[in-house]
């Protein structure tokens, strides 16, 4: 069986229309992100990982619609994007994500890119194991 991968980021919408996503990432749109994880998870699959994409809303709706996506497969790495992380009014949600993926798939490595462009090289630093830090 392939490894699988849960990429996790904010609703595209969320992406131009958030104050607070505009002042964390102003080099950043929802065009941006959507040609970069499609890219991404093209190349994540060619590498022979199942993919799927999980988005968010701010908090409203954004717990519940995780633990359905995680309870739904037993992935081995969830990737958490840079725009949840990375954003300071989003950093409760990081805090639930990420308590929320330790309690639901314990054994999932956790990654973390740094722009939509980067989730492979996220995930090649923890898989197939974990590389030593130069």
């Amino acid at each position: 069986m392939p490894p699988s991968i849960l990429i996790v980021g904010l609703d595209l919408t969320l992406v131009d229309d958030a104050p607070s996503s505009r002042a964390a990432f102003p080099e950043i749109d929802s065009q941006v992100v959507r040609v970069g994880v499609t890219a991404e998870r093209a190349r994540l699959k060619e590498l022979g990982f199942t993919v799927d994409v999980c988005l968010l809303d701010y908090g409203r709706t954004a717990e519940a619609v995780y633990r359905a996506a995680l309870s739904g497969k037993d992935y081995d790495i969830v990737v958490i994007g840079a725009g949840i992380r990375l954003d300071p009014v989003l950093t409760p949600l990081f805090e639930v994500l990420v308590d929320t993926t330790r309690e639901l798939v314990p054994g999932a490595k956790l990654c973390f890119n740094v722009s939509p462009s980067t989730t492979v090289e996220a995930v090649q630093r923890w898989w197939p194991e974990r590389k030593p830090l130069a």
